[in-house]
């Protein structure tokens, strides 16, 4: 059998005893070709080995005994060649055989004769090492020491002996080796040895080549591909990507604003290699409320309200875990910086305040000391204060920033304002611009700066006379600018004893009202003007006082009775006698009626009229001269004498009168015409020496008229045409000032004609006492106001030497009546009462 190319043990026996029987007969050959060769390769001549013919062979039919259905050899009779049927391998019929011999039992029949043939199949180098596998992959750990062994799996080649396996090459690397093992029927055997340690996190794999080369020549070689993963140990920390964080947020950031992203890496593989992200355990609670932070991606985010004016800067510490069995950490810290945004307004804090100054305080006075302050920072933090402009006050920088004094830059005046809210206004730089406002009330406190003020200067009062003694009879009032006891106003009268003053004993004033009294009842009649000085002290400290000039005058009342002139008896009593000539026409003058009344004004108004008369158809009396003239001629009829009773009254509110009676005797003309002689001559008498008064008087007047008049206009020219008038009041004064008096002496009749003045009338100043200035009684809504200028000075000379004159408030009547004293003077003018106050001065 081709199979079975050894005798098995149990066949032993008979092919030994085969062999002895036919030992003559057969015989054993052995050839030995190449693998591979050709079909029909002759291997030998089997006929002529045996030693054979070929005839013989033919004959006794040799042949090639085998089992296979397409045996490896056949034998040609023709000429006893042994001959290859098909190509061998050598592998393929000794697979597991160093030497390969194939033994063919051939057969000669006739007689049976069997000789065996071996033919050796030279091995020829035809096949290459094969691996099991193309790649050989390999876990080994990084933690692994050098010198740890992993055994290959070996290359198997067909061929044997010198051309099978015989040597391992593995590709150049520094952390592996090849070792090449003997072993007895698996030949030789790869080992990689570890020759350096590995680490996973430098090179996570290798790709190794591995060679088997057999011992052809040349040789011929397979490769195995070798993958060594390194697996992975948790031998590496996390480390992050940078070595510091630093980031900047702007405050009042938004929630969920992301700050920063921290990156961390871990070298390590699976598990070892996932990192986690964390806050370390020892962070403040404080940032713990105002960040939050990705577990997975390391993203910190805004959680809470961010302040810069809280904090501007924060420090977190960020810790990056593995995931391995035994966690590796590291610990990072991230700069977070804060920037400012101007969120704050300024606040003004005063820290130091006077809330009251006095007003004589000097500019820069300090009143308060101002401190501002911005949480802000920089620009947003850079604040600037200002202050009302229209205020007395300023801000002055203090050397210590942001503080500012309050002071004074100009005098106060309590009187003109005493309390200033000033408004502090701080505004920063920021964009936008932010400002707060803060109100301080400053009170300026007083100081006795100011004397006291009387409401006018002077005071004009008009009193009626014959007062209660003890009355109040008029006020004056002062007031005084400044406040509480340097305000508090005592008045007393100036008691000098200057002869302007000497009435002023007869007055007296409450010390704290300004009422005036009057201790005594004036008498027009004896007093007519006066004046005095009142005094104003204040209680401040020093003391402050002023004086007022008070003016004075006396109204008339009606208190006095016409008085009877003429006719006045011998006993004084008003009664008289006239004779006239029965022969008088109508009209004659019969005699006047000469009354007076001490009263002015319509007090002084006398008015006549006939109470009782014998005739009416005969006298008539001349209701304002007092005149009785005829009415008529006399008759024969008429009576030789006549009683005519005359009543004389004033034009008083309460009329007084007075009454006279004239005795009218009518004679003969004879005797009329001597009466009337006598009276002539010694009325001729007294004409002369009136005659020569008055005519010194008249130069004397003309004189000081043309002086008045020089005067007047250069005072006139020389003066402002711009007059403020102050009117003189007269509260206390009722019926009027001047009207018009007749007076007769003798034959001749005086009527004088002047100003009325009523309740209200006033003295213009600057007219020069000749103007008075009249209101409207028609109107009740507006003052109509009247000048009566007053120009002229006319005046006649009575037989009694008296000076009637017209226009007293001229300045040439009231000075002529203190000029001409010893002339008996007498003004006979309701308005008399400033020629006597012109007098007195």
């Amino acid at each position: 059998s081709l199979q079975n190319v050894r005798p098995r043990s149990g066949l032993l026996a008979p092919c030994v005893l085969t062999a002895l029987l036919w030992s003559a007969a057969s015989a054993q050959l052995r050839y030995s070709i190449s693998e591979e060769v050709s079909e029909g390769t002759v291997v030998g001549n089997v006929a002529k080995d045996l030693g054979s013919d070929k005839h013989t062979l033919k004959e006794r039919k040799y042949r090639v005994v085998s089992g296979e259905a397409e045996p490896l050899f056949r034998v040609n009779i023709n000429d006893g060649n042994l001959y290859v049927s098909r190509k061998i391998d050598r592998e393929e019929v000794c697979a597991h055989s160093s030497t390969c011999l194939i033994s063919l039992k051939t057969v000669l029949e006739n007689p049976l004769e069997v000789h065996y043939v071996e033919v050796e199949v030279i091995d020829i180098n035809d096949h290459s090492p094969t691996f099991p596998e193309d790649l050989n992959t390999l876990d080994i750990s990084e933690s692994v020491l050098p010198g740890v062994r992993f055994q290959l799996k070996p290359a198997r080649d067909p061929d044997s002996g010198p051309f099978s396996v015989q040597q391992y090459k593995l590709s150049q690397n520094q952390h592996f080796r090849l070792e090449v093992k003997a072993k007895r029927g698996d030949g030789k055997i790869p080992i990689l040895v570890v020759q350096k340690a590995l680490d996973r996190e430098t090179e996570a794999s290798y790709t190794l080549t591995l060679t088997a080369l057999d011992g052809g020549k040349p040789p011929k070689s397979s490769n195995m591909n070798i993958n060594v993963n390194v697996l992975d140990v948790n031998d590496n920390a996390p480390v992050f990507s940078k070595d510091s964080y630093s980031v900047t947020l702007r405050e009042n950031s938004p929630i969920g604003t992301t700050v920063i992203q921290v990156n961390a890496t871990d070298l390590d593989d699976g598990q070892n290699g996932e990192i986690l992200y964390l806050f370390t355990k020892s962070l403040n609670q404080n940032i713990l409320r105002l960040f939050d932070i990705n577990h997975l991606t390391g993203e910190i985010t805004v959680k809470g309200l961010i302040d810069y004016e809280e904090n501007d800067e924060y420090e977190i510490e960020i810790q990056a875990s593995d995931k391995g069995a035994a966690p590796l950490t590291s610990d990072k810290s991230v700069i977070i910086k804060i920037l400012d945004v101007n969120d704050n307004v300024p606040e003004i804090e005063v820290t130091s305040f006077s809330s009251s100054i006095p007003e004589d305080s000097r500019p820069g006075t300090t009143v308060a000391l101002i401190s501002v302050n911005d949480l802000d920072s920089g620009l947003n933090g850079k604040v600037f204060c200002s202050l009302d402009n229209d205020v007395p006050f300023t801000l002055s920088p203090s050397l210590k920033d942001k503080t500012f004094s309050l002071v004074t830059k100009s005098p106060l005046d309590r009187e003109k304002k005493s309390e200033y809210d000033l408004t502090i206004t701080a505004k920063d730089a920021g964009q936008p611009q932010l400002s707060s406002e803060k109100t301080i009330s400053v009170i300026i406190s007083d100081v006795n700066d100011n004397s006291p003020e009387f409401a006018q200067s002077p005071y004009t009062f008009y009193m009626r006379e014959g007062n209660n003694p003890g009355d109040s009879v008029f006020i004056v009032k002062a007031f005084d600018r400044d406040e509480n006891e340097n305000a508090h106003i005592s008045y007393h009268l100036s008691r000098d004893g200057a002869e302007r003053n000497k009435l002023t004993s007869f007055i007296n004033i409450n010390s704290e009202t300004g009422d005036i009294v009057a201790l005594k009842s004036f008498d027009f009649e004896a007093v007519k003007t006066f004046q005095f000085q009142v005094v104003a002290t204040d209680s401040g400290t020093p003391s402050l006082s002023s004086n007022v000039t008070v003016h004075v005058f006396i109204l008339d009342q009606n208190d006095n009775a016409p008085v009877i002139l003429y006719p006045v008896s011998s006993n004084g009593s008003a009664e008289g006698v006239q004779e006239i000539p029965r022969n008088v026409h109508a009209g004659h003058l019969v005699t006047k009626v000469r009354a007076y009344d001490a009263d002015i004004g319509y007090n002084g108004w006398l008015l006549f009229s006939l109470q009782e008369v014998s005739d009416h158809s005969l006298f008539g009396l001349d209701r304002y001269t007092g005149q009785i003239r005829t009415l008529r001629s006399f008759t024969e009829t008429d009576e030789a004498e006549h009683k005519l009773l005359i009543l004389v009254k004033d034009n008083g509110n309460v009329s007084l009168s007075a009454t006279a009676t004239v005795m009218v005797k009518v004679v003969e003309p004879k005797e009329a015409f001597a009466a009337s002689d006598v009276q002539s001559a010694a009325k001729d008498d007294e004409d002369s020496d009136v005659t020569f008064y008055l005519m010194i008087t008249l130069g004397a007047v003309s004189l000081l008229f043309v002086i008045s008049i020089i005067v007047l206009i250069a005072m006139q020219c020389s003066k402002s045409t711009d007059y403020t008038s102050k009117y003189l009041q007269e509260p206390n004064y009722d019926g009027t000032l001047c009207h018009s008096i007749q007076y007769r002496s003798g034959d001749k009749r005086y009527m004088l004609v002047g100003p009325r003045m009523s309740i209200g009338s006033t003295i213009v100043p600057g007219s020069h006492a000749n103007t008075l200035v009249l209101p409207d009684r028609r109107r009740t809504s507006e003052e109509v106001r009247h000048r009566l200028l007053i120009d002229t000075f006319n005046f006649e000379v009575s037989n009694e030497r008296s000076l009637v004159v017209q226009g007293s408030t001229n300045h040439i009547g009231q000075f002529i009546c203190c000029i001409f004293p010893e002339m008996n003077l007498r003004i006979a003018t309701p308005c008399r009462e400033k020629c006597l106050q012109y007098c007195l001065d």
